[in-house]
């Protein structure tokens, strides 16, 4: 069911947390599923606190109530109230069984949240997504975290029409009905908070493997799909026994239950949901074969299953008191998966992707009008809250953490943590407390970190005394004011560091009387600190902020040659990164501001010489000739025009071409294309990676040179790395061949929702004025639909936020454009929505004419009637901040 014509609720505030006054020990449920209608009998064991006197209060919103009963008696509606919302009784007292039936209506829920129908009622399932508040509408329940009650779920369903019938917990029974109708039942023995409820019913098949746990526990492993797919969850099978090694390796966690079902489903709204004992995943994040996944899908399934995996520990046993806690789970279960990912590929290649999603996602929502802690102090819709700074900036607070304490030392305190609040709902301050304890430290200045919003800048200056042979660093920090904190206190930030020498080796350091290692790790707590190196033979280069150890803006005024020096001879592959993306910056400023190229050259020659060096890996070559984005220049700028930033950083990349030679860019190509294969082993995925950047480099000095090789390489691609790689270049450059190949594509995958997903971003991402109505005319597709998240995403989602100079036209007609469609969508699904509208987030930096228009699109759409609180809560901070 739909939330338009609700109002924006009263803000909910972390200062107002209470105890919940009654708690459920047991949940007995009997679900008679139906696709127009399902019946929910609920059977709840009550506990009142005896400290507080309220009546008893559960949430429960657009249930039709059939009957209801208390301790075995029917109760009148005089002894109840039920506004819609939430349902209170008087009579209930402490140890008190509550009956309740309701109805609830899954084809008519759009919103997918609750229970609901995924794909044609003819032939789709139904399932559930519950986090963060969908269980209230499924049935009346004390809906919050820390209510935790173990659970006992009774499946009844047509046999025919629901041969599959999945809840969380151990199966425990299943059998026949009268009328061709069957029942299954299944029990959880650990207590869980309702937002982990999950069931799935319909027609599915499924691979499975049996497995036994470090501890010796023989379990199942089951995957689940559509029949049509279900060969393409084999990956996604390895990757949860990886994973499952992998966290009774790292973290000594092993799995709890007799069986762990996957079910993979194209109607939703997140990435995943880490269900106990049965996750329920968006597909896109499940299936993978070589002819439809590219190299990045076929790792972010592998991190995607790992993540939702390891919630098992981090979420499910131990989870979150409220919700303002959400990255107590999300932010340290992003942790760990970047963990596994980097150890099961290249640990450089992993922190660098993690980075630049973090500098394209969090950095600009911690700069714009939506900016907010990792731990917020009030919400209004809470799936407003599932952003990247709880994920990401989250995962990097706890990164900071476990860098303080050292692997075994992090790992006593997670030994800890579980140790402590196994079974609990528990918060930030728990969780820094363990890690602390385990290891006679005080964090609690971390906690400074989870309270303030915005990105600190740390500026750094070295002065080196040749007479006294001492480099002195002194390192400031400031963070700029944000919406309701406009004092910043200094935060503590780790600051790991090595010292170069002109020769490009690491020099020893010397500070405060010890002598140590080629690295460090410094702390600046205050608003600036000095820290001075002895014994320095002559003036060095400083490499700060290795593996990006604190979620910051680095200021330093290198120059140059210092930056080059960096790119060349940095053994920290993220270091070596990261200098390639400064040098560019100063590059693209330079030459956008004076025209100076000095920067520029010295960028482009030590490039030239890792491009000449067969050291070097080539995933990573990839990744230092690639300048930071559109998005990321633009962060830079106080007054933004996206078309001149386009225009500007495809003139730097030209400029490294020229350098290059379309000679040495070809003849790099054809080595790189004489090894084409779909092998996916990390030799052959960074050659793939490679090979579609020297393509896209040659395209911008031999565009028909270039396109031929596209053509050529998208007819006789092996696999989607290289079959969309050659289409991106061929329509980003609206080159001849490219409808001929849109054309085969959109016919080879037209049955494949993925991949026709990708069909419809890379023509979104048309660069400059043209995108507009390449749109207009896809949204007339007949596989384009508002109804599915993923959909809506590929085509509206990779336009208004990851196409500046497509979106940010100046005549507004994007603006206009994605505001009609987020009303649309609006009365569908506002999560999705509400998500969409982001892309609006930094509209007040834009140059005036682009700012006006964005401003009367945003504030036409905050006028309309009936938007949901998930959407007006975005549209309202967006234009009052």
């Amino acid at each position: 069911m739909t939330l338009a014509n609700e109002t924006t609720a009263d803000p909910i505030r972390l200062s107002d947390y209470r105890k919940p006054a009654w708690t459920v020990a047991t949940v007995e449920l009997d679900v008679d599923l139906g696709i127009d209608a399902s019946e929910i009998a609920a059977r709840l064991t009550l506990h009142r606190d005896p400290a507080q006197a309220s009546p008893l209060r559960l949430n429960g919103e657009g249930l039709e109530l059939l009957s209801i009963s208390v301790d075995g008696q029917p109760l009148a509606p005089a002894d109840y109230r039920y506004d819609g919302s939430t349902l209170e009784i008087g009579a209930a007292r402490d140890g008190s069984v509550l009956e309740t039936r309701v109805r609830v209506r899954p084809a008519a829920n759009t919103a997918l949240e609750g229970l609901y129908l995924s794909g044609p009622r003819e032939t789709g399932f139904l399932l559930t997504q519950c986090e963060a508040e969908g269980f209230r509408h499924i049935t009346f329940f004390p809906d919050r975290p820390d209510v935790l009650a173990r659970f006992t779920v009774t499946l009844k369903a047509d046999r025919e029409r629901f041969p599959v019938l999945l809840a969380g917990g151990n199966p425990a029974g299943a059998g026949e009905l009268p009328d061709g109708r069957h029942w299954a039942r299944f029990v959880d023995p650990h207590p869980k908070p309702s937002y982990l409820f999950a069931l799935v019913a319909g027609r599915l098949e499924n691979i499975e493997r049996d497995y036994v746990t470090g501890d010796g526990r023989k379990l199942k492993l089951v995957i689940w799909s559509e029949a049509n797919v279900i060969d393409r969850c084999h990956y996604a099978l390895d990757a949860l026994e990886r994973s499952m090694r992998w966290d009774e390796r790292t973290y000594g966690r092993h799995y709890d239950l007799d069986v762990f079902h996957v079910v993979a489903t194209h109607d939703f709204n997140m990435g995943a949901m880490e269900n106990k004992g049965l996750n329920i995943f968006n597909a896109k994040y499940l299936l993978a074969d070589p002819d439809s996944s590219t190299d990045d899908e076929y790792r972010a399934v592998e991190a995607v299953v790992a993540h939702e995996y390891f919630h098992n520990w981090t979420g499910n046993r131990v989870t979150c008191r409220d919700w303002f806690q959400l990255s107590l789970k999300e932010g340290l279960t992003v942790f760990r998966e970047q963990q596994f990912s980097a150890e099961m590929n290249s640990p450089s290649l992993k922190r660098i992707e993690d980075v630049s999603l973090l500098r394209r996602a969090q950095f600009p929502e911690d700069a714009g009008p939506l900016a907010h802690p990792v731990r917020p102090q009030e919400y209004r819709e809470i799936n407003n809250f599932y952003t990247a700074t709880v994920y990401e900036k989250g995962s990097e607070l706890v990164r900071m953490l476990a860098g303080r304490l050292g692997t075994s030392g992090f790992r006593r305190g997670m030994d800890l943590y579980f140790e402590r609040h196994d079974g609990q709902a528990a918060t930030i301050e728990d969780f820094l407390s363990a890690l602390g304890d385990a290891n006679d430290i005080d964090l609690t200045t971390y906690l400074a970190w989870y309270a303030q919003s915005g990105t600190p800048r740390l500026h750094a200056k070295g002065l080196y005394d040749a007479h006294k042979r001492e480099y002195t660093l002194t390192l400031s920090q400031q963070t700029h004011a944000t919406a309701g904190q406009p004092h910043k206190q200094p935060l503590p930030i780790p600051v790991k560091l090595s010292l170069f020498g002109y020769d490009g080796k690491a020099l020893p350091l010397h500070l405060d009387g010890h002598a140590a290692e080629t690295e460090k790790v410094v702390v600046v707590d205050q608003a600036t600190q000095s820290f001075v190196f002895r014994n320095v033979a002559s003036a060095p280069v400083p490499s700060l902020l290795r593996g990006f150890s604190a979620p910051v803006v680095l200021e330093c005024d290198y120059t140059p040659a210092e930056l080059a020096l960096l790119v060349t001879h940095d053994i920290d592959g993220f270091n070596r990164w990261e200098a390639g993306q400064q040098l560019a910056t100063l590059a693209f400023e330079n030459l956008r501001s004076t025209g100076d190229t000095a920067a520029c050259s010295a960028w482009c020659e030590a490039l030239s010489a890792l491009f000449h060096n067969p050291a070097i890996d080539d995933a990573l070559l990839a990744d230092l000739m690639t300048p930071p984005g559109e998005i990321e220049f633009a962060d830079r700028q106080s007054e933004v025009d996206p078309a001149k930033i386009h225009a500007q950083r495809q003139a730097l990349q030209h400029r490294l071409a020229q350098h290059l030679g379309a000679t040495a860019l070809l003849d790099r190509y054809q080595a790189l294309a004489a090894h084409t294969s779909q092998a996916l082993d990390a030799d052959s995925q960074a050659r793939r990676r490679l090979k579609r950047r020297v393509l896209e480099l040659l395209a911008l000095l031999d565009a028909d040179q270039a396109h031929a090789l596209a053509a050529h390489q998208y007819q006789n691609a092996p696999g989607m790395t290289d079959r969309l790689a050659a289409l991106g270049v061929l329509v980003r450059d609206r080159a001849p061949q490219a409808a001929a190949a849109l054309a085969d594509f959109r016919q080879r995958y037209a049955d494949n929702p993925l991949a026709l997903d990708k069909w419809f971003s890379v023509q979104a991402q048309i660069p400059g004025e043209p995108a507009l109505a390449t749109v207009m005319a896809l949204e007339n597709d007949a596989s384009f639909t508002l109804k599915n998240p993923n959909r809506a995403r590929a085509l509206l989602g990779a336009f208004a936020s990851t196409n500046p100079s497509g979106f940010h036209r100046v005549d507004g007609q994007g603006y206009r454009l994605l505001a009609e469609r987020l009303a649309q969508l609006d009365a569908l699904n506002p999560q999705i929505a509400a998500r969409l509208a982001t892309a609006f987030n930094g509209w007040q930096r834009l140059e005036p004419i682009r700012r006006e228009a964005a401003r009367a699109a945003l504030k036409e759409l905050a006028q309309r009637e009936g938007l949901s609180p998930n959407l007006s809560e975005i549209v309202a901070n967006v234009l009052q901040r």
